[in-house]
This record gives structure tokens, C-alpha cells and sequence, in this order.
């Protein structure tokens, strides 16, 4: 159930040669959250196009964390990320030209990314309900937040826009950044 953001139910089939999404928030005894996300193959090899997404997915977060500095708009890692997503998608030829999904007016790839890059991390999982726009989404990052950087794809296994053998397939990969005064760690 890889392709479901959020799978709560914790039940069905584990088959060889499909991915299991492990999506793993914790909470520590001084009530501080941590989230986490990792994408691994059943039997602990990747098909060919598994491992052609699960690496794209990791370049786009690589991407994302090079943008993860003091000073950098909150929105850079994710867009950071959607560029090389966007990019990913028209080499596999699921998309025409990246750029053209890329326009603000576009955005035909949130079919495949279903959520943003990150979110704020503290005393909550999702650490941004009450955030105000100009602290969070619309705001700068500083020494000291914490965010997640997690993009994904996920390729419903009835969707008939994506090649055969990429249906199915979800990979999210999912890390706690603490942005610090030079980067982040």
C-alpha cells in the first residue's frame, strides 16, 4: 500500500518483488517528535524501475537538503525537489516538459508527489497547524528549526498515464534536518 499517503490500517498482502513504505513518527520521553520514512523491497531487491524511481526520489531529496540552509525560503528544499521529480518524470516519459508542469499554473506533477517536501518538527509530528503563513510556508528558515525533508512518488497501480511497469510503485523518502547557522545536520 505504498501508493497510499498514510496507509492506517497496517494490514494486507507483503508479496515478493513489491515495496514496503515504512512511515515511522516517534515520540521521545521529553515529548519532542521525530519522523521518518524509508522505502525498501519485500524481498530486499529492487525491480529495475523500482530502483529507477527509488533513485530519482533520492536525488530530488538531495536536491531539497542542499537548499536547507538559515536564510533560504521554507518552500526552496521543496521546490528544489519538485525540479528534479519534474525532470525524473519527463525522462521516463510520463510527461511532455518539465518546466511546462512546473509553472505555478500547472503543477500536473502533484499527481505522482501527493503532499509538499516539509514540514516544521517539534513538539508535534506535524508541527505547523498553528504556525503563522509568514513563520512557516511563507517564511525564511533559521538556525534551529526543524523540518522534515521527505519527497516521494507514488505511481497508483490503475493509473493508465504512467508506463505498466511503474504502477504500483511508491517510494517516499523521509529525513529530520535541524537547520543550523552554516547548513543544517
Amino acid at each position: 500500500h505504498a501508493c497510499t499517503l498514510h496507509w492506517t490500517d497496517n494490514d494486507g498482502q507483503v508479496r515478493v518483488g513489491e515495496l514496503m513504505l515504512l512511515d515511522m513518527g516517534v515520540e521521545g520521553h521529553e515529548l519532542y517528535t521525530a519522523d521518518v520514512t524509508r522505502t525498501y523491497p519485500i524481498n530486499g531487491t529492487f525491480t529495475p524501475p523500482q530502483r529507477e524511481v527509488y533513485d530519482l526520489v533520492y536525488r530530488s531529496q538531495e536536491a531539497a537538503l542542499a537548499q536547507c540552509k538559515p536564510g533560504a525560503s521554507f518552500l526552496d528544499p521543496h521546490n528544489a525537489a519538485m525540479k528534479v521529480l519534474a525532470e525524473g518524470l519527463e525522462a521516463l516519459g510520463i510527461i511532455e516538459s518539465a518546466a511546462e508542469v512546473l509553472d505555478e499554473q500547472d503543477k500536473r506533477y502533484s499527481r505522482w508527489t501527493l503532499h509538499g517536501v516539509s514540514h516544521m518538527l517539534g513538539i508535534d509530528v506535524h508541527d505547523c497547524a498553528e504556525a503563522r503563513a509568514e513563520m512557516y510556508r511563507e517564511g525564511t528558515l533559521q538556525a534551529g528549526y526543524v523540518i522534515t525533508v521527505e519527497p516521494g512518488l507514488y505511481f497508483q497501480p490503475d493509473d493508465l498515464l504512467v508506463p505498466e511497469d511503474l504502477r504500483g510503485i511508491g517510494v517516499r523518502i523521509e529525513d529530520d534536518v535541524l537547520i543550523t547557522d552554516t547548513g543544517y545536520v
